[in-house]
């Protein structure tokens, strides 16, 4: 690309960029200073309204926190002039939620949550979740399965005529025809299935803003096919962008993995706002058209978005405590976007890869209001985002980074370009603890341990004032072929750290652990790998109290490998674990310290030809004579795989022995008295030897 063109992006970029800034202390007075977004009629009339320009219809609980989707759009909508309610949770057997508010002026806003549903409900095993950590309760049950779909079909369903546009993470990542883990199948553009009119991908608040004042200024939804971040649905008469990159077509991805691997591989190549095309992809007679992203938003914008009246709190008519609101109630979010590219997370795909930062002040007002609160503990529990230690990290070349197409600007090594100096975040964190009321500031959000080796200083400020005991990091891995997959460092680099965070810890006289995080079943792990990754996790004395097991989120590139058993930009084949039981046994190996896994341990030890690991030496993962709690806990599972009703029913629905007897009568025989095993022959009663 010429410099003249390069320039002529930037120039757009800027101009895309400028929408959130007229939001800087511009936010719409409430009547009673900070008060939640209404969630009935009774509250919106409260504030004076008598109808609303957009209903936010999510699957989530509504926590005014800027932690949550919901807020920042409901409150920076709020600010640009707009009345919004919020409909959480709503009972998707009917519409009558959908009509609480009457008929949206504007239109209906449609979420599933800050979590794919399907991810949300289900395990790795596809089994049902126990606790929901965005419901009241951490009850299930309160959302349905796909729930974007659902929740569409009723906003269209409620007010016929009314604009249904979709957003949020699980819409994001289903924009195009994708592979569902959950049904094994490749499903359509969740545009067909959902019927919405728009699908605002990415990070909403400049898109909801752009829809809100185009649509009130007499544009219609058509009308806003032209932005960026959205795709929409071509039928068969309108008009198909002649700038386009056509992908494989839904049919050709569904009977054909070379190319849904090749689709996969253009649309991540496609990600960069800044010379990303506009991609389409026919679904039979219509076509999906996805514009390229939106740009990412200035440091002035992210301040205007986060310094907006968050009550920082649960909607009062919650009567039950919500998990997730307990665990980020006290945190600051500093930055987003990610990037690492890593292929088994969605972070990249949703944020983007480039990082967006708030200024110091931005953060340190918000840490300071916090501790202003009488409630408040005095501990800010994370100040981070994504990833704790990219913050103000960029591209030292902008012209370059106009043009560049890497997948990760970390890996396979980190770029030359990308600047990583932690001069910035060292002096953000200095700050935020010296603010009166704050006694402890703790990151809790994954420290990237590359960068951080690159900064000595980061790591002593870190481990002496910011570490509450415990550590996150995520090597995932032991095995280079499989962190290659991943898009992830060797393991050398988990150790080199893990070195320097002890030495340093020991400095300051404090008792400090990393917390590593691991992945089983990742595409490209095999047995072998995973046995090298208990001898590793044996060796460095690491028991995880919890296994992460590998779930194919829709779009990602590990998901790519998992369905089609390639790598989508090589097109080389990729060992998948795929049976249940091969996923358990890397589930077991990982935790092979643990008495219940001790035979499948065995199992997969004497397999693979690495008998050598089960005996007393030093690298054995399992003692040679099974524990008593192994053999205790192998009969309790026989018992439960061979309970049932293995027995033979009668017409009446009884079993066999279960007939009617004599009063009085004591006989316990299998067969009701004078009744053979097959009642219904000519010759009922058994004859007489």
């Amino acid at each position: 690309m010429q410099l003249p063109v390069i320039e002529k992006q930037l120039d757009r970029a800027k101009k895309e960029c400028v929408r959130l800034e007229v939001l800087s202390g511009n936010a719409v007075p409430t009547p009673a200073g900070k008060i939640p977004l209404p969630m009935s009629m009774k509250e919106a009339k409260k504030r004076g309204w008598d109808e609303l320009d957009i209903v936010f219809v999510t699957g989530d609980a509504y926590i005014d926190h800027p932690s949550f989707a919901m807020a920042i759009l409901g409150r920076t909508l709020e600010a640009a002039g707009f009345r919004v309610g919020i409909v959480s949770q709503p009972d998707w057997r009917s519409c009558d939620d959908w009509r609480r508010f009457g008929k949206p002026r504007l239109f209906f806003a449609i979420s599933a949550g800050n979590m794919d549903s399907m991810i949300n409900h289900y395990t790795a095993n596809r089994k049902v979740r126990n606790s929901d950590a965005y419901s009241p309760g951490g009850r299930i049950g309160l959302r349905p399965d796909r729930a974007t779909l659902s929740y569409c079909h009723r906003a269209r369903e409620a007010y016929k005529g009314v604009p249904v546009i979709a957003g949020g993470v699980e819409a994001s990542l289903r924009r195009l025809a994708h592979y569902d883990y959950w049904g094994d199948n490749v499903r359509k553009s969740i545009l067909l299935d959902s019927k919405a009119d728009l699908v605002a991908y990415g990070m909403g608040e400049n898109p909801i803003v752009e829809m809100a004042q185009r649509l009130d200024a007499g544009e219609s939804v058509k009308d806003l096919r032209d932005m960026l971040g959205v795709a929409y649905v071509a039928g068969a008469k309108d008009p198909i962008p002649e700038d386009a990159l056509e992908l494989p077509s839904y049919q050709q991805v569904c009977d054909d993995k070379v190319a849904f691997a090749e689709a996969t591989r253009i649309i991540h190549n496609e990600t960069n706002p800044y010379n990303a095309k506009r991609l389409i992809q026919k679904h039979g007679n219509v076509t999906v058209v996805v514009n390229p992203p939106q740009f990412p938003i200035s440091q002035e914008a992210m301040d205007a978005v986060y310094g907006l009246p968050y009550t920082r709190k649960a909607h009062p008519s919650y009567k039950e405590p919500i998990p997730a609101f307990a665990t980020i109630k006290d945190s600051v979010t500093i930055m987003r976007g990610c990037f690492g590219g890593c292929t088994f997370c969605s972070i990249t795909a949703h944020q983007g890869r480039v990082i967006q930062s708030r200024s110091k002040d931005s953060v340190l007002g918000e840490i300071s209001e916090m501790a202003a609160d009488p409630k408040f503990s005095g501990v800010v529990s994370d100040i981070g985002g994504p990833t704790a230690n990219m913050y103000e990290m960029q591209c030292s070349r902008p012209e370059v980074e106009a043009v560049c197409r890497r997948q990760s600007c970390v890996h396979p090594k980190i770029c030359k370009l990308l600047g990583t100096d932690h001069g910035p975040l060292i002096q953000l964190m200095k700050e935020s603890r010296e603010i009166k009321g704050v006694k402890k500031v703790l990151v809790a959000s994954g420290v990237r341990m590359d960068l951080a080796r690159r900064s000595p200083e980061y790591v002593k400020e870190l481990t002496e004032h910011h570490v509450g005991g415990l550590l996150k990091v995520a090597p995932e891995h032991a095995s280079d072929g499989v962190l290659d997959k991943m898009r992830k460092p060797s393991v050398d680099d988990f150790e080199n750290f893990s070195d320097i965070f002890r030495e340093q810890s020991k400095e300051t006289g404090k008792k400090q652990y990393l917390v590593p995080y691991f992945i089983s079943s990742h595409p490209g792990s095999d047995v072998n790998s995973m046995i090298d990754l208990a001898v590793f996790l044996k060796r460095n004395g690491y028991k995880p109290d919890q296994v992460q097991d590998f779930i194919p989120a829709p779009l990602d590139v590990a998901t790519t490998m998992y369905y089609t058993e390639m790598d989508p930009f090589t097109k080389k084949p990729v060992f998948i674990a795929k049976k249940l039981k091969d996923r358990n046994v890397q589930r077991a190996l990982m935790q092979f310290f643990k008495p219940e896994n001790y035979f499948d341990v065995a199992k997969a030890l004497k397999q693979a030809g690495r008998s050598e690991l089960i005996g007393s030496g030093c690298d054995c993962l399992i003692p040679a004579k099974p524990p008593k709690e192994a053999i205790t806990q192998r009969r309790k599972m026989a018992g439960k795989q061979f309970r049932g009703e293995y027995v033979h029913r009668m017409a009446d629905g009884s079993a066999a022995g279960e007939g009617k007897q004599k009063k009085g009568s004591k006989k316990q025989g299998r067969y009701a008295p004078g009744q053979g095993y097959r009642p219904d022959r000519k010759a009922a009663k058994k004859k007489k030897r």
